[in-house]
């Protein structure tokens, strides 16, 4: 990845190919097949064009399967598609923390409808001044996580011990961090399920046909 001389970040959005019938799938089994691929598609892309163009930072898209990169089309101007790489979901965003640009990296989730460029320049923010950040959402978990990475920071990562897929993840997070600093973001929430769905609104814009 090449940063351009006017980013003074790196983020990371995470997420697979859009494909009707993979992902998000307790929101199909509330609302069919095609309106979890329709809703996954137009998140994606709607954060992807967002953030990509937004001169203060260069944005990568994480994908899963890795093989699938060159099968997606369309890719807003400024953002970069890489691979996710194998293992569990720490063991993918150490490897996007460790190998990306010098500087400070932020990585974020593909399908939370809300993010906007006002909660990365949050984040920038508390990497001037804290080694971490995180974005809580209300399942326990985060939607965001980054990380300074200044010159003289040793980057010990703290997802080794965290129980994924429940209600522990950020806690467990923060125990991992031994001490270093941190600061925290606004709550937002993912559409994990036709309710959530219905509840934004958004339930007869992606209703299946």
């Amino acid at each position: 990845m090449t940063m351009t001389k006017r980013s003074s970040g790196t983020v990371v959005v995470m997420g697979r190919l859009p494909q009707v019938g993979v992902g998000k799938r307790r929101l199909a089994r509330d609302v069919g097949d095609l309106a979890a691929w329709r809703f996954y598609r137009n998140t994606l892309y709607g954060l992807l064009r967002r953030l990509g163009g937004d001169a203060r930072w260069q944005v990568c898209f994480a994908v899963t399967p890795d093989r699938t990169g060159s099968r997606i089309q369309g890719m807003p101007p400024g953002v970069t598609v890489i691979p996710q790489g194998r293992g569990n979901l720490g063991q993918r965003m150490g490897r996007l923390l460790r190998n990306a640009p010098r500087g400070p990296v932020v990585i974020v989730g593909s399908d939370i409808p809300d993010i906007r460029t006002r909660h990365l320049r949050a984040a920038f923010s508390v990497l001037g001044r804290r080694g971490w950040v995180f974005g809580p959402a209300g399942d326990g978990g985060y939607w965001l996580v980054g990380a300074a990475r200044r010159p003289c920071l040793k980057l010990p990562l703290p997802f080794d011990k965290v129980r994924w897929s429940g209600p522990d993840a950020l806690a467990d997070t923060l125990a991992g961090l031994k001490g270093a600093t941190f600061g925290l973001l606004e709550r937002l929430d993912d559409v994990d399920s036709g309710a959530d769905l219905a509840r934004r609104g958004f339930r007869s814009r992606f209703k299946s046909c």
